[in-house]
């Protein structure tokens, strides 16, 4: 009789641990997030990321914005280094899950 009842549960067990070594195995690209903060150049009508500011030589007309903001008024990259700066990082699925609830920085999350 106590076999049955520690079936169920030895198999819940088991299954858990399938799915973390999958998570653990599957690789996956993690995105900068829609709230990271760029730079609007409205000039070249361009964005910055932070890291590349000093290189980027802007001019006056700019304002601090979310990369969704600068998305949506179809602002290009302002160099390659912002194009580098935001480029997906490469995790594996329980990486990248912990990355987007929060637990693990992103290296965007400086900015």
């Amino acid at each position: 009789m106590k076999k049955n009842k520690a079936l169920p549960f030895i198999l819940v067990i088991l299954l858990f641990g399938i799915v973390v070594l999958i998570a653990m195995l599957v690789p996956i690209e993690t995105h900068p997030s829609p709230d990271t903060r760029v730079i609007l150049e409205h000039t070249y009508k361009t964005y910055i990321a932070p890291v590349c500011f000093e290189e980027s030589d802007p001019t006056n007309f700019l304002q601090e914005a979310t990369l969704q903001e600068a998305k949506s008024l179809d602002y290009a990259p302002h160099s390659s280094c912002t194009e580098d700066a935001l480029k997906s990082e490469n995790d594996r699925l329980l990486t990248s899950f912990l990355k987007q609830i929060g637990i693990m920085n992103k290296k965007w999350d400086s900015w």
